[in-house]
């Protein structure tokens, strides 16, 4: 059995995964929101959306890999909103999918 694979970016720095915020979405009184939790399909998308859009920090992040199966878990227990699937690294074009 072959599971679906995906790929993170993760802070070698502090640990934190790569989030998209909205923006407007923050009251003054309320804390931030966690945000989504960028995916990708390929590892080299992973590297080409930092490469592209974050050059001078690229070498701070490296690549993680979990399987399908343990996505809901893992965006549970750091409570992201959701999940941001990047389509297109480049552009980018992200589709966002609420956790509920």
């Amino acid at each position: 059995m072959v599971s679906q694979l995906y790929y993170l970016l993760r802070s070698r720095a502090d640990g934190s995964y790569l989030v998209a915020r909205p923006q407007g979405s923050t009251q003054s009184d309320q804390p931030p929101p966690t945000g989504y939790l960028l995916v990708f399909t390929a590892d080299y998308e992973a590297l080409s959306y930092v490469n592209t859009h974050a050059p001078d920090i690229s070498d701070k992040f490296a690549v993680e890999t979990v399987i399908a199966s343990n996505l809901k878990p893992l965006i549970s227990r750091w409570d992201f909103q959701g999940v941001g699937m990047v389509n297109d690294p480049q552009l980018p074009q992200i589709e966002f999918f609420n956790r509920s």
